[in-house]
């Protein structure tokens, strides 16, 4: 029982303090723990948390913080339009259209699009994939593989059709005329 407790007392502890930490979307803003974040030359403070995995977040969070006064989704779409889209857009323009299709001519493209806008929502503490995210990639999809083949599911061939129906049907007299045996001798024990 006393671990029990102790062990409630530990979960209730985390609880608080990662309900304190915590950082959620709300109304397309993001909302944190008052705390701020300090150049890497030591230079002006944020007054929100900026991610830390990139040496470009500070950057990323600077434009945030000149331009809307905090991480929101529209700086979100306008960093990603910016810093993403553009290049993806000009790398497939180049290529022909009819190279669109082939994924060996467009996956280092596409994942440097995806990693590119993860990466923005990471420094700006912004769930991802996300809403604007999946319409992004939505977006692309529509715009440059539209006209890609996609491999549809077809018809088995007749043989195959042929023999998933008859072996019910061919089974289901044998089913019929072993009861019909077996309850004809009375001998229903066997």
């Amino acid at each position: 029982m006393t671990h029990t407790r102790v062990f409630s007392a530990c979960f209730v502890s985390l609880l608080i303090l990662g309900c304190t930490v915590v950082v959620c979307l709300v109304d397309e803003r993001v909302t944190a723990a008052p705390a701020s974040t300090i150049d890497a030359i030591g230079g002006s403070t944020l007054p929100f948390v900026c991610g830390t995995n990139s040496p470009k977040c500070v950057d990323y969070c600077h434009l945030c913080y000149d331009f809307y006064e905090q991480p929101t989704m529209e700086c979100l779409s306008q960093l990603v339009e910016v810093l993403c889209l553009f290049n993806f857009e000009a790398a497939m323009e180049s290529l022909n259209s009819t190279d669109w299709c082939v994924w060996g001519n467009v996956n280092s493209l596409y994942s440097n699009v995806s990693f590119c806008t993860e990466e923005i929502s990471d420094c700006l503490l912004i769930p991802w994939p996300n809403p604007l995210v999946e319409q992004i990639f939505v977006d692309i999809h529509s715009k440059f593989f539209k006209d890609c083949p996609t491999e549809e599911l077809s018809d088995p061939p007749p043989a195959i059709i042929f023999a998933l129906v008859i072996t019910p049907i061919c089974l289901i007299p044998v089913m019929v005329s072993l009861v019909v045996l077996k309850t004809k001798n009375g001998d229903g024990s066997s």
